[in-house]
């Protein structure tokens, strides 16, 4: 087999892998609001709900990273796979709100495998000046999973939770055999964790994962009060995991055009119209009366958010081998930085909503992106980028 042929498969087994991390954990949409009811959730409840898988990652994200830089690429995606496989299978047959938010929570730690072990795996194989564009590509295709999870969550609302979770279990675990059939030649390191945190002092990688938290942290929100929201205006299921998809379509295609982008142009000017347009549609999500118009500003939120991914991710690759760390630990803190701002938005997010009101949340959100365009246009981050 060619290199290119076995890079090709590489980041297909990838690509897959992390479409079925992503697929699960967005399959928690459009059955939250009748988990509220079912179980008598407030906001603060259904916000831990949703943030319990971000909060496994976040615990997992470094050592995963460790993982993948002391045993391997491979044997830390098998590991994510064989954690979502369980944590599925739990999720499909509790009926408590404490044991599904341990199940969300061992998913999590399974997705910081998969990313960590996924993530340092196709970057070793990519040369530098194609990082945003397969990184776009690997990330599409996992935001696809966004596409297919509202819709598994809807179908759950109408059939039950059981035999359907279960039955997708037994599915993502077949791809464990194409896993442990691709050859996987990273060099291995025993690089300390204290040394990558030691790293996290310097401007320029801070700046780097503060870009990646921010779109995290609004992409929590979204998916707590975003649905509440909806079903307030007398969405049901259906109507909320369709927005969802949708949503997840246009994201789905704004990832690799923007991390392509990126390769050519650098890696913060798509970055810089992203803040832009984040800032103004975070402004409008209290404005609609009714689902419809809600629905559009949501979907335009998300294809928003599909310009940051590749490009910030990207930028954290560069700059950790700028430094010298190796690339599982730059995934690592790509899943840290991503996990922060989904816990911060989805639980922090429901709790100022319940307290203030749903817009007080985005309008905070949305004046961080302006300051954050302000810090990024003289930054270190840029000039680091720039330079790379």
């Amino acid at each position: 087999m060619s290199s290119r042929n076995a890079n090709e498969r590489l980041l297909l087994v990838v690509s897959i892998a992390v479409f079925l991390d992503t697929l699960f954990y967005a399959v928690i949409t459009p059955l939250l609001p009748e988990l509220s009811h079912q179980l008598h959730l407030s906001k603060l409840s259904a916000g831990v709900m949703t943030a319990s898988y971000p909060a496994g990652m976040l615990i997992a994200s470094l050592p995963g990273g460790a993982l993948a830089v002391r045993r391997g690429p491979r044997f830390t995606v098998i590991t994510g796979l064989v954690l979502l496989v369980i944590s599925t299978v739990a999720f499909g047959l509790l009926r408590t709100a404490p044991g599904l938010d341990v199940a969300r929570f061992v998913e999590g730690i399974g997705g910081a495998c998969s990313w960590a072990g996924g993530l340092a795996w196709i970057v070793a194989a990519t040369p530098r000046d194609r990082r945003g564009s397969v990184m776009g590509k690997a990330l599409g295709t996992s935001i696809a999973g966004s596409l297919f999870g509202p819709a598994i969550g809807a179908l759950a609302s109408a059939t039950g939770r059981a035999g359907l979770f279960c039955g997708l279990a037994a599915v993502a675990s077949l791809l464990l055999i194409p896993v442990t059939r691709l050859e996987d030649e990273s060099e291995l390191s025993d690089q300390p964790v204290v040394e990558v945190v030691r790293v996290l002092r310097r401007p320029a990688l801070a700046g780097a994962m503060w870009l990646m938290v921010l779109p995290a942290l609004v992409s929590g929100a979204l998916n707590v009060l975003g649905p509440l929201r909806l079903h307030r205006f007398g969405a049901g299921a259906g109507i909320i995991g369709a927005t969802f998809v949708l949503s997840a379509a246009l994201e789905t295609v704004m990832s690799p055009v923007a991390g392509h982008f990126s390769d050519r142009h650098g890696r913060t000017l798509p970055l810089r119209g992203g803040l832009i347009g984040l800032a103004a549609a975070l402004a409008c999500f209290t404005l609609p009366s009714d689902a419809v118009l809600l629905g559009l500003v949501m979907v335009a939120t998300a294809a928003i958010l599909g310009i940051f991914w590749a490009p910030v991710m990207a930028l954290l690759s560069d700059l950790a081998e700028a430094h010298r760390i190796d690339q599982g630990h730059a995934a690592a803190l790509m899943n840290l930085a991503w996990a922060a701002g989904q816990i911060i938005g989805s639980g922090g997010g429901g709790a100022v909503g319940k307290a203030f009101g749903d817009g007080a949340p985005m309008l905070t959100v949305a004046v961080l992106c302006l300051v954050t365009l302000v810090a990024l246009r003289g930054g270190r981050v840029a000039h680091s980028a720039a330079a790379s």
